[in-house]
């Protein structure tokens, strides 16, 4: 009978708990060809299977991103707690090296957030930025034409100058969603958090065991030991990952995956040259 059960996977034992490992990285809702980035489409349905696992007594969410979209982050943000209420189960965050502006909101979702010493966690801001190209189109006789409907359309246009009320607007949207954010981060982390307003939503971020001390964190640990010291040695952590392989190219095919590269050539690759930029120009903010 024990060689029986030996033979059985760990996770549909009954007596084994079962921990389903979640990773979310990268930029949020940034994508490159080659690399997209993190969205709800992309991780609803890992997060469904996760949730769902057999005798799951919890779901645990590795996190490594420098964040992206404010939208996409908290609509992961929502569909993680959501299901945590739905399924009654704890939610565990292991930051790697980022979990900053939408990295620590989604990271926020869990019950339970947990950092290496040299993890950063925080940067809890909005950001955005353009350029201005006004004065080079006039230095090598470039005449901009420009056709709106609608007074507004135009705004921050990088080849017209800067205008000081789309500023001001602009900076009126930010503090909106900067808002929202807060918000979202005092709901989630609650008493834990023991620094001033002014400093934990400076944009500002933190290494791990500052982080902690500031109550954005709750403790130094990684994925495996605090899983064993909580469940069991035995404790099954079965990763959750999308389809690989032959099923991978065959799902990315049936949904459009790598065509806009296929059709757009060389055509597409200043744009694709920009989005990488971008995105390393997000991570190199907090040295990687």
């Amino acid at each position: 009978m024990k060689s029986l059960m030996d033979m059985i996977p760990a996770r549909f034992r009954r007596s084994t708990a079962v921990v389903p490992v979640v990773r979310l990285s990268g930029v949020i809702g940034a994508a490159t060809p080659l690399r997209p980035g993190l969205s709800l489409s992309g991780v609803a349905k890992l997060l469904d299977k996760a949730f769902a696992t057999k005798n799951a007594k919890a779901v645990a969410l590795l996190i490594n991103s420098p964040g992206g979209s404010p939208v996409q982050s908290r609509q992961i943000f929502l569909r993680i707690r959501q299901l945590a209420a739905e399924k009654k189960l704890p939610v565990l965050a292991f930051v790697e090296d980022v979990a900053a502006s939408g990295g620590y909101m989604i990271a926020c979702a869990a019950d339970e957030i947990f950092v290496d010493p040299s993890s950063i966690v925080g940067s809890i801001g909005v950001v955005g930025g353009t350029f201005g190209f006004q004065e080079l189109i006039r230095k090598i006789g470039i005449e901009r034409r420009l056709y709106t409907a609608g007074e507004r359309k135009a705004t921050l246009d990088p080849f017209l100058p800067e205008n000081p009320d789309d500023v001001a607007r602009i900076k009126a949207l930010q503090r909106e969603i900067h808002t929202i954010f807060i918000a979202l981060v005092k709901g989630s982390r609650g008493a834990r958090l023991t620094g001033a307003d002014d400093v934990l939503f400076s944009g500002e971020y933190w290494a791990g065991e500052s982080g902690i001390a500031l109550g954005l964190a709750d403790a130094v640990g990684d994925l495996r030991s605090t899983l064993r010291a909580r469940f069991g040695d035995k404790v099954d952590m079965p990763v959750i990952a999308p389809p690989t392989g032959l099923l991978a190219g065959l799902l990315g095919r049936k949904s459009g995956a790598g065509v806009e590269l296929a059709l757009d050539g060389l055509g597409g690759l200043p744009e694709q040259l920009i989005s990488a930029l971008e995105t390393r120009v997000i991570w190199a903010k907090y040295g990687f």
